[in-house]
């Protein structure tokens, strides 16, 4: 009766030794070595109102924001425009002008742009805002002129 015992015993020892190894393999296998961090976050371009009508050589200032649905230190912005009606110059804070379909760094997430108007006609353009991810934005602005 003994034997018997032992022998069970040893049979069990080996079940449990044997469950063991295989749940110690799959916690093991089942692990990934690197944390997933999102980094890809979507945004909306906010802009505040601006006039409808505008004289020539006159500028107006655009107000905009970015808001992002998450933060990532490594998220950069960038701007370009392209005018599609009209002539007119944009530029950021005291900068150069900006050229067409050129692509320009955004200094922070809420920044200012001063459109001025060089033309006696009604004027219409379009901003691309972008991340370093490739999303996208676009927003467009026309002024009638104010002669």
């Amino acid at each position: 009766m003994m034997k018997m015992i032992n022998k069970f015993r040893t049979f069990f020892f080996i079940i449990i030794l044997v469950l063991v190894s295989i749940g110690t393999v799959f916690t093991f296998v089942s692990c990934k070595k690197d944390l997933e961090i999102q980094q890809d976050f979507p945004f909306e371009v906010i802009v505040m109102p601006v006039p409808k009508a505008l004289a020539i050589n006159h500028s107006v200032e655009i107000r905009v924001s970015i808001k992002s649905a998450g933060t990532y230190n490594g998220t950069d912005y960038f701007i370009r425009y392209f005018q599609y009606d009209g002539e007119g110059q944009l530029k950021c804070y005291d900068d150069p002008s900006y050229q067409p379909n050129d692509l320009y760094p955004i200094p922070s997430e809420e920044f200012r742009l001063y459109y001025t108007s060089l033309s006696t006609v009604s004027e219409a353009f379009s901003i691309w805002i972008s991340d370093s991810f490739g999303n996208e934005k676009e927003v467009k602005f026309e002024f009638n002129n104010k002669g």
